[in-house]
């Protein structure tokens, strides 16, 4: 490789510890400014910041694109004028399918009122200047805007006749630019369409304005949004608005109108509300989760790996600075399950640095000098550092594309941290340790080296590890099929998969089950007159989560007064989650696709990078026991399975096929270095083969799966009680996946290698 002098290594070390310090200084305003709440921060979802999340179907036939988008304005518009102040942070309204419409408030105070609100219809009418008594209709307020004149009502103007026209006299209404006829000059207006009974009506009211240009008012959703002049009778139904300042005005009028006369009908089929409380305590655990494990994966590093170790950790603080100004800069949404990508993606940061240490250590000690090592170590780790992170990029973006709300958030961090990482393990990290070497750190003690590995005999006991696998699997169906013949769901489905309203409210003390059963059970009875209640502690946060039948928005907020009387909490410690059953089967059947075309592009990728079926075969096989035995967690210990049992299950698979690929790059590495690509080797020099390979990988494997487990761990030690439903599992998930890998995938492998030499050799 081409040598750094000294002076150069002191330069760029010096240049990288400043890098990281100002990122350090940087990214700790972009955190405090967070945990304060200001606006100049990253961008909180509901489950940090607290607030209020609906999603809208349209009633009967599915609607046109535009009425859906003339909706989304409606619900925009209602937002920024109705809820004004009640709001910190930008509202997201967005549609879903071709039918749905979800909105999305962080930061309200009052998420209940905002819930009924938003559901309410805005009527349009076009209101004559004048009653029919000759007083105004409307008069000009203090602030310059038009309001209803003293004692005047929608009612009371239909009664005299001063409604022109309502929203559904009318047929289309568009901006767009009309030319002066004498100057030619541009100006934005807005083109009106009435229907028959609209026309006529309309005739008679402009055919008496137009001799004193009396004003006709548009009044949209108890406002007046535009009071123009009549200059002329207009008897063809074919209207022109003028006098906006711009296009933008034009079109904002015009979509009023053509929504006042909307036929849509909208009915809730999940809503949340987060608690403002709930939120700020789940953003201070997770980020004390966080540090807590980076320490240790730290310490970890720099024991196991000496000088390298300590290279990665720079690189991984720098790792980790980036990806919270990436968050910040481009206004990624960070949520609950996202700050949990973010962790996963710092334990599994160091697979690419502990592939390429691995392969230094190993250069060293087949005799290579140190610089050459550094060298040939990165070379050799680079297509299974490549093939490993491609197939976990393959399972975030099926989570991203497939996936919805938080488990989406989860999926953009996870693909973040995972790109991040191959970026800072093959150049940040190559150019710390071409430094630190040039710097002086010339020693092999300082690298260390593997020399003369023993051989573990992995392949010999592959039907020891099958049936031991298999016994457990059967444990998770023997359980599944229990629960069936006893009357309950093969898995503990939660809101998300079945239907319902969970609430969840933050105690002043930790309750005992008797005090639940005796005491909130009766309370949530009484309200919603129904005793099928499901209620348990969560006793790391004092949290009581009440999960029932699907409630209404009335019972709801008498469920949460209730619970404010007889427990003496804030409105900020109650969340609510509301999902219909239709949501809840859709979401089950999204969620076995998801993991299906997951699964499918996997192996289709497999197949490609190592051109031999056998390989991704055996992938498979073994992604598909990890599944299992994730899935025999969940059905034995009543795991709640909802959107983040799909993100558990996607991230075991993207971590495991991750595992594999290592094992397998290196039995494809020493294939090639046998005669004919190892095609001749008979089944005594393939077992061992396939043993070496494992034993080479194996080390790498066990500071892989430790330090992806340690920062789960912490997320379920400290984590908050959904991070925690969703921690352990994946804690499983981490430790059978590369199990799976050592002990399953290779020993797959080798069967079907030698099936086919049996069948070449009858």
């Amino acid at each position: 490789m081409k040598r750094m002098k000294k002076s150069q290594g002191i330069a760029v070390l010096c240049i990288m510890v400043a890098i990281i310090g100002f990122f350090g200084w940087y990214t700790y305003g972009i955190i405090h400014r967070t945990r304060d709440g200001k606006k100049d921060a990253i961008k909180l979802g509901l489950d940090l910041a607290g607030g209020v999340s609906i999603t809208y179907q349209v009633k009967g036939n599915i609607p046109s694109e535009k009425d859906m988008q003339d909706t989304i304005v409606k619900l925009q518009n209602r937002i920024e004028n109705d809820l004004g102040e009640n709001t910190t942070t930008e509202a997201n309204v967005y549609k879903v399918g071709d039918n749905r419409i979800a909105v999305e408030i962080p930061g309200v105070k009052d998420a209940n009122a905002i819930l009924e609100q938003l559901g309410t219809p805005g009527n349009l009418y076009f209101i004559r200047s004048k009653g029919a008594d000759g007083t105004e209709n409307y008069t000009m307020g203090s602030d310059g805007a038009y309001v209803l004149a003293k004692g005047k009502t929608i009612k009371s103007l239909k009664a005299d006749g001063s409604i022109v026209v309502s929203g559904s006299d009318v047929k289309d209404a568009e901006g767009g630019y009309q030319s002066d006829q004498t100057t030619g000059k541009q100006s934005p207006v807005v083109q009106l369409s009435l229907d028959k009974k609209g026309t006529k009506a309309f005739a008679e009211a402009t055919t008496a304005a137009a001799p004193t240009h009396d004003t006709i008012g548009i009044y949209y959703d108890g406002k007046f949004v535009s009071v123009p002049s009549v200059n002329d009778a207009i008897n063809s139904g074919q209207a022109v608005i003028t006098g906006e300042k711009d296009i933008d005005a034009a079109n904002k009028l015009a979509s009023y109108i053509r929504i006042g006369g909307l036929d849509i009908q909208l009915k809730e089929v999940s809503s949340e509300v987060e608690g403002a409380s709930l939120g700020a305590n789940s953003l201070s655990t997770s980020i004390f989760a966080g540090i807590m494990g980076f320490l240790i994966v730290m310490i970890f590093m720099v024991m196991a790996y000496r000088i390298l170790g300590l290279a990665a950790d720079i690189a991984l603080t720098l790792y980790t600075e980036l990806i919270i100004c990436i968050l910040y800069w481009f206004g990624i949404t960070l949520t609950l399950p996202g700050i949990a990508g973010i962790i996963l993606s710092i334990g599994m940061a160091v697979d690419a640095n502990a592939i390429i240490f691995t392969r230094i250590k190993e250069e060293i000690g087949n005799g290579r000098s140190v610089a050459n090592s550094i060298e040939v170590g990165f070379h050799k780790a680079m297509s299974a550092i490549l093939d490993g992170n491609i197939t976990t990029l393959i399972a975030a973006a099926v989570l991203g594309v497939v996936g919805t709300g938080t488990v989406k958030g989860f999926a953009i961090t996870l693909a973040l941290g995972v790109v991040l990482s191959m970026f800072t393990a093959l150049f940040i990290s190559k150019l710390l340790i071409k430094s630190i070497f040039a710097a002086g750190c010339k020693s092999e003690k300082l690298y260390g080296m593997v020399k003369n590995r023993r051989i573990m005999r992995f392949i010999k006991r592959r039907v020891v590890f099958i049936a031991a696998s298999s016994l457990v699997i059967c444990v998770g169906l023997v359980a599944m099929i229990a629960y069936v013949a006893n009357g309950k769901k093969a898995l503990a489905y939660s809101l998300e998969f079945a239907g319902g309203t969970q609430t969840t409210v933050a105690m002043d003390k930790d309750y005992t089950v008797e005090e639940i059963n005796d005491n909130i059970v009766p309370v949530v009875a009484d309200v919603i007159h129904s005793h099928d209640i499901t209620a348990q502690a969560v006793n790391q946060d004092n949290s009581i989560v009440i999960k029932t039948k699907t409630l209404a928005l009335k019972e709801r907020e008498a469920l949460n007064k209730a619970i404010i009387s007889k427990f003496n909490v804030k409105e900020s410690d109650i969340a609510s989650k509301n999902i219909s059953a239709t949501i809840g089967s859709e979401m089950r059947r999204t969620s076995l696709m998801a993991v299906f075309i997951s699964v499918v592009f996997m192996l289709i990728y497999i197949w490609f990078r190592f051109k031999d079926i056998r390989f991704g075969s055996s992938a498979i096989f073994a992604l598909l026991h990890d599944v299992l035995i994730t899935l025999t967690m969940y059905a034995v210990f009543r795991l709640s399975v909802g959107s983040a049992f799909i993100a558990c299950i996607l991230t075991v698979i993207g971590y495991s096929v991750n595992d594999t690929i290592v094992i397998f790059d290196r039995i494809r590495e020493n294939l090639k270095n046998k005669p004919s690509g190892g095609e001749k080797l008979n089944m005594v020099e393939l077992e061992d083969l396939a043993d070496r390979s494992i034993s080479e990988t194996f080390t790498r494997s066990l500071s892989t799966s430790f330090t992806t487990a340690v920062m789960v761990l912490m997320l379920l030690i400290f984590g908050v009680s959904n991070i925690r439903e969703f921690a352990f599992p994946l804690l499983v998930g981490v430790v059978c996946g590369a199990y799976s890998s050592v002990c399953i995938a290779t020993e797959l492998w080798y069967m079907l290698k030698r099936s086919a030499y049996n069948k070449a050799h009858k």
